[in-house]
């Protein structure tokens, strides 16, 4: 049995995120082979993916290390963020399918309860879930895959503190579906962009305040059910 690369390289992306793998720490193969209970080949090609999302850089005579990002290259995401998610918004209304509304709304449901119960936990990932599926939306796998990335490293970059109205926050959701729905592509532009401007503010560099050590993976990578 053969573990596809793509599941090596997302059990390794998190890993990143999570703090597991530290900024700068060496990323061996043999190492990460025997971590993930695959062999050396899915690593090499999971790192080579990784490297190209700029997760990983290779230094001479060091090999594959996890990338050490400057505050820069940290606050220019940022702002490719807040160009892309109203891009996406804006082509999710003229591209969503009734399937994506509908998980849409339920997020929006689910958010606006837990919000009014102050489950701060569960509103993060309820909040990825729903711009993950908002950029599934706008039917276009490169910007999608683009917006994913994005995620993905400011999550890894940046501690995000809770936001001032947990409520407000899941009202600009809520107004940003109906304005997919309805496929007025403008509003949903506009209100994306100024729901990003809130929560960017809330936004700490993780490495501006000394780190915060290394934390133990947030899962176990199962991968004993994945086939050829």
């Amino acid at each position: 049995m053969r573990i596809p690369a793509h599941s090596v390289c997302t059990a390794i992306r998190d890993d990143i995120v999570a703090g597991v793998h530290e900024r700068g720490s060496r990323l061996t193969e043999e190492v990460l082979a025997r971590r993930y209970g695959v062999s050396r080949v899915p690593v090499r090609e999971a790192l080579r993916t990784l490297e190209a999302e700029g997760f990983v850089v290779t230094r001479r005579h060091a090999g594959a290390c996890v990338a050490e990002p400057t505050e820069r290259e940290a606050a220019d995401l940022l702002e490719m963020r807040m160009l892309l998610e109203p891009l996406g918004a804006a082509r999710a209304a003229q591209r969503r399918t009734e399937a994506h509304l509908k998980v849409l709304r339920g997020l929006v449901r689910l958010g606006q309860e837990r919000a009014r119960r102050g489950s701060s936990e569960d509103l993060r990932s309820l909040g990825g879930w729903f711009h993950e599926t908002l950029a599934q939306a706008c039917a276009s796998p490169s910007l999608t895959s683009m917006l994913t990335q994005l995620r993905h490293k400011i999550a890894w970059m940046y501690a995000v503190e809770a936001l001032p109205s947990p409520v407000e926050s899941w009202a600009e959701h809520g107004a940003i579906v109906d304005a997919v729905a309805r496929g007025d592509g403008e509003r949903a532009r506009a209100l994306t962009a100024l729901h990003g401007e809130r929560a960017t503010a809330a936004h700490r560099l993780r490495f501006s305040v000394g780190g915060e050590g290394v934390r133990t993976s947030q899962h176990a990578v199962n991968m004993s059910g994945l086939r050829h």
